[in-house]
């Protein structure tokens, strides 16, 4: 498999929030803010890369009736690992992504990559996809973060832009809801013109 389409479909083409609508618990939950959705985008793709990887690499010792509870410890495993780090080092951090850096274990994204495609690939392919689903996972987050952050606080990663107090709205759920709308609206008509 050529191992840069492998990566790079997970950016646009099969975007995990964008165009598969998967994952958007956290997508409308944490992006508040741009380093939010950075943030919460960044510990997904490290989950994802390491439980893509390490499933590929057990995927022939496992027992067809564990193979899902399996790959939940794996991805389980390494949701750990963020969220100890996250603690350790980023506090504020961790308290501002909350519950749903835990929630990562039962990510449709981080499961669904696991069962459908590291559990039937090689390991480098398997790093590789996770990489890329995990990097337009980041992107998508990041935008919406991003758009929210703008227009319901006038800044971009804390940094004033824009004067006044901006749309409370946006930063609201209701918001969330509406920016990620018109996000997949635009995504959909890039995606017509390039194709």
């Amino acid at each position: 498999m050529n191992q840069w389409k492998n990566f790079s479909k997970g950016l646009l083409k099969e975007n995990a929030v964008f165009a598969l609508f998967l994952g958007l618990c956290p997508t409308l939950g944490v992006t508040t803010s741009a380093i939010n959705g950075l943030s919460m985008g960044l510990a997904t793709t490290f989950v994802l890369a390491m439980s893509n990887l390490v499933v590929s690499l057990v995927k022939n010792l496992i027992p067809d009736k564990v193979r899902i509870p399996s790959f939940i410890v794996i991805i389980a495993t390494f949701v750990t690992v963020v969220e100890l780090v996250m603690k350790g080092y980023v506090p504020a951090l961790f308290d501002a992504l909350g519950l749903f850096i835990p929630l990562i274990v039962v990510n449709c994204v981080v499961l669904g990559r696991a069962e459908a495609f590291a559990s039937k690939n090689t390991p480098l392919s398997s790093l590789v996809d996770g990489l890329g689903m995990g990097l337009g996972f980041t992107l998508a987050l990041t935008i919406l973060g991003t758009v929210r952050e703008l227009l319901g606080s006038g800044a971009v990663f804390g940094m004033k832009l824009i004067g006044g107090d901006g749309l409370l709205l946006f930063i609201l759920p209701p918001g969330a809801f509406l920016a990620l709308g018109y996000l997949i609206v635009l995504v959909n008509m890039l995606k017509e013109k390039t194709a």
